[in-house]
């Protein structure tokens, strides 16, 4: 697309902004300059002070003497902004017409009375999704914008749409609904024009944001106004040829015509061949289109020349921002004769501030760790286990609203579950799950003020999580009783679909859905499971503190009621860890029906190979332990595909022996194809349970291989039986319970052995796997990646890595990188996954003990 103009300058953009919800610091931060350049030199002269007014209407003096730009750099290094592109400064000239600061010109050449004017910090380029912005505190400042197009009556809505985005405002500044509290907000702040009219519908739509963090509360603010017409338009007044009043604006997507606050037409991008301006005139020459009997030329009046070219220049910047891949070059100076302008857009396009921001997404936050390591910013090992406990709990609490939220949704209205039931599943699984909304708020609320970025107004030392945790332990000590009957509900469920197949089918259902990564009973251990997760960070923690460490008591009373809770629950915990892991077994092998009897253990799953007249054959095999299930004492079962073998022993002692000597036999089956497996396998059919090679790898980590997470995966190709076979190796009932009990959640960053960029992912470990979401508030994962098999190293220098807190995992050609933010969270990924890679015999120590009461 071509631009003109009679004659101009050029200027140029930038932008930035903060807020003190966030914790911004208050002098050193992240340049929006590229890595290795330097703010341009002051220039000599008399140093000014320059008032700027932030978006969170804060006003801030610097004392300066050169171009826009160093004013501009110097504003986002104080608010520590690294997507600055999207923002500018803007300010009343002498004609009371606002314009954007002209970065490239002198400040005292562009504002002739600089102690009178305020520049204001404010949204530029609004681009069309806001999930495009990559950092919070973008967001948040995006949020602050909308907060005052929202009160001046620029982003005009409807009246629903209006109370929607203004009570997630009060959800972000004044936390959970209380009615009264509400009401006296709204009445001392106006949010929009006619407010009063609509408090009642605000305090509706309020009770409905229950257990919102501010971020979030943002987020939803940000996702319904992008949606709105007048979502970041600014008018600019015109008339057609005809002499009617109408309004121009530009977008992401090109140049747009309203009348009122109605848009009546739109001309992309891609349709248009070049904007001029003649004096007043604004002019559009379109591309040739034989289906339109549009003009060739459209010619808009403005007020002024001045108008026409304030309004030719931001087009031209929205044009290279959002549809050029990086800057444009300058154009040559003409020897003698110059014509038109020599104005261009200069500034990194929003392609290069994408790529910029995700390649220095871990250097900004060890440039913070480095230059605030007092606790204006967290340091502290007590702070990584907080914040551990933050991503776990939020992981959690989505596990828990896969029973509480989407299968009660999926069976209130089939009359195939009987009431008994889903009484006993959901009345003691709710009280739990609404327990945990508040403990999570709890935590949220201490890592915000831990780390400064709280608009709490109480003051008070904040750096400790302890007397959260035993705050919150003491209240769950209460919910004991739900705990227990959880049991009852998995054993109940699976009675009940032993004898309505329409339940069952109902159950199977469910389990094929998204929400539900995970076989549907192994959401039945989370709460149980959670305990252990409390007493493994407590004990961290405790570990940590010194005795004389204000935090010690509250982390140690906590360790001690949450160890009273694991102790009086251990007991029901194996057992229903066995029970679930029977089940699984069930669905996923053939010909087995009674294979969750009462008193069996499950031992150990895996692949071997059976010696025939064919050769080896690879085989699944599992063994399990049983209590007179025969009628025979000390019996046990070898079970395969299409088969099993029942033997018993003369007695207990040697049984345990026999018991013990075959799972030797199985680990050292695992790692050679020796005399041991025909003795286990002899008695099978030579039918392999499926007809693939043993090399081959499961669809999950096929998929998992890709470039790009959009790409949707066969639902739960990862069970254990599919991965076992395809990794030909084996786990037991120690490794199962290993790996549910050390799980972890957070942000890693992510890199595919032959890709150069790393992808910002929210992980979570659970079940030997891996589950990639883009953010922690995602429903359900775009892909897995199962660790049966895979081994974790440390990159060598060989690889050209160069990062810190590099993780490798690899399983023959298949290799991923992974980066975490700090020291601790990197030791933590090696610690979980390591429970996963490694084989039961590595891990015995890691097995649980009877536990006891600190």
């Amino acid at each position: 697309m071509g631009y003109h103009e009679d004659r101009s300058s050029r200027p140029e953009e930038r932008p930035s902004v903060a807020g003190q919800r966030l914790g911004a610091p208050e002098s050193m931060g992240i340049s929006t300059l590229e890595p290795g350049q330097r703010p341009p030199t002051m220039t000599p002269g008399r140093q000014v002070s320059i008032r700027v007014q932030m978006l969170d209407d804060t006003q801030e003096v610097f004392e300066q003497r050169a171009s826009g730009k160093v004013l501009f750099d110097l504003v986002c290094a104080h608010l520590n902004l690294i997507e600055g592109d999207y923002f500018s400064l803007e300010y009343q000239d002498q004609r009371k017409m606002t314009v954007w600061l002209d970065l490239l010109k002198p400040i005292l050449k562009q504002i002739r009375r600089p102690k009178n004017t305020i520049l204001r910090f404010v949204v530029k380029f609004f681009p069309p999704d806001h999930t495009q912005l990559l950092e919070e505190l973008t967001r948040y400042l995006f949020a602050l914008q909308i907060k005052h197009d929202l009160a001046c009556g620029r982003l005009t809505c409807n009246e629903s749409s209006a109370a929607l985005l203004v009570s997630h405002i009060v959800q972000s500044e004044i936390g959970d609904f209380d009615e009264v509290q509400c009401k006296q907000h709204l009445l001392n702040n106006k949010y929009i024009p006619e407010q009063d009219a609509l408090m009642d519908k605000i305090i509706e739509y309020d009770r409905k944001h229950v257990g919102q963090t501010p971020a979030e509360s943002d987020y939803q603010l940000l996702e319904i106004a992008r949606r709105l017409e007048m979502y970041g338009v600014r008018l600019y007044p015109a008339k057609d040829r005809e002499g009617t009043k109408l309004s121009l604006a530009v977008a992401h997507s090109g140049v747009l015509v309203f009348q009122g606050h109605t848009k009546i037409n739109a001309f992309n991008w891609s349709k248009v061949r070049k904007l001029s301006f003649k004096r007043k005139r604004f002019l559009i020459k379109l591309r040739p289109d034989l289906n339109s009997s549009c003009q060739d030329t459209l010619e808009f009046m403005m007020g002024s020349r001045d108008c026409c070219k304030v309004f030719w220049k931001i087009c031209v910047e929205y044009h290279a921002f959002f549809r050029l891949f990086e800057e444009p070059k300058p154009k040559p100076k003409p020897v003698l004769f110059t014509r038109g302008s020599s104005f261009r857009f200069s500034g990194r396009t929003q392609r290069q501030v994408i790529d910029y921001v995700k390649d220095t997404e871990f250097k900004k936050c060890n440039l913070i760790i480095f230059f605030f390591c007092s606790q204006r910013f967290p340091t502290d090992k007590a702070y990584f286990i907080a914040k551990e406990l933050l991503t776990t709990e939020r992981t959690y609490l989505k596990d828990m609203e896969v029973i509480t939220v989407s299968f009660q949704k999926s069976v209130e209205k089939d009359e195939a579950m009987p009431d008994s039931l889903r009484n006993l599943i959901f009345a003691h699984f709710e009280p739990v799950y609404k327990f945990h909304e508040t403990f999570l708020k709890d935590v949220e609320q201490r890592l915000a003020q831990w780390e400064g970025r709280s608009n709490a107004h109480i003051k008070g030392d904040y750096q400790r999580i302890g007397d959260v945790m035993l705050k919150n332990i003491q209240g769950l000590k209460l919910l004991t009783a739900h705990l227990q009957k959880h049991s009852e509900a998995l054993l109940e469920l699976e009675r009940m679909c032993r004898s309505s197949r329409k339940l069952e089918g109902l159950c199977r259902d469910f389990e094929l859905q998204k929400v539900c990564y995970l076989p549907l009973n192994i959401f039945f251990l989370r709460p149980l499971h959670r305990l252990m997760h409390y007493k493994q960070i407590l004990e961290r923690l405790c570990k940590h503190y010194p005795p004389t460490h204000d935090d010690f008591r509250d982390s140690r009373a906590a360790l001690a009621d949450v160890s009273e809770m694991v102790v009086q629950l251990h007991g029901t915990l194996i057992k229903m860890e066995n029970f679930q892991k029977l089940l699984e077994l069930k669905k996923d092998l053939i010909g087995i029906d009674n294979l969750a009897l009462p008193g069996r253990e499950f031992i150990r799953l895996g692949c071997l190979s059976k010696l025939s007249g064919k050769g080896l054959q690879q085989r699944i095999m599992f063994l399990t332990d049983g209590e007179d299930e025969w009628g025979v004492p000390h019996s046990f079962t070898l079970f395969g595909q299409r088969q099993s073998v029942v033997v018993a022993a003369s007695s207990a002692s040697e049984m345990e022996k026999w018991v013990e000597d075959i799972k030797m036999a199985i680990e050292l089956a695992d790692k050679c194809n020796g005399p041991s497996a025909e003795i286990l396998s002899s008695s099978f059919t030579d039918k392999s349970p499926e007809e693939s090679s043993a090399d081959q790898e499961s669809d999950d980590d096929l998929s998992a291989s890709r470039t790009s997470l959009e790409r949707q995966t066969p639902h739960r190709g990862n069970t254990t039986v599919h991965v076992c076979w395809h990794r030909n190796t084996s786990v037991s009932m120690v490794d199962f319970s290993v790996a549910l009990e050390n799980q972890l959640s957070g942000n890693l960053l992510r890199k595919f052995k032959n890709s150069n960029g790393w992808q910002k992912l929210w992980v979570v470990f659970t079940n030997f796997s891996l589950f990639f979401y883009k953010t922690h508030q995602d429903e359900y994962p775009l892909a897995s990646l199962p660790l049966l098999g895979y081994s974790i190293t440390i990159p060598s220098e060989s690889e050209n890595i160069h990062k810190d807190y590099v993780f490798k995992l690899h399983f023959k050609s298949h290799v991923y990188y992974f980066r975490s933010e700090s020291e601790y969270t990197f030791a933590r990924w090696m610690e979980v996954i390591r429970s996963a890679t490694c084989s039961s015999s590595h891990i015995r120590s890691l097995s649980r003990k009877e536990p006891h009461v600190y």
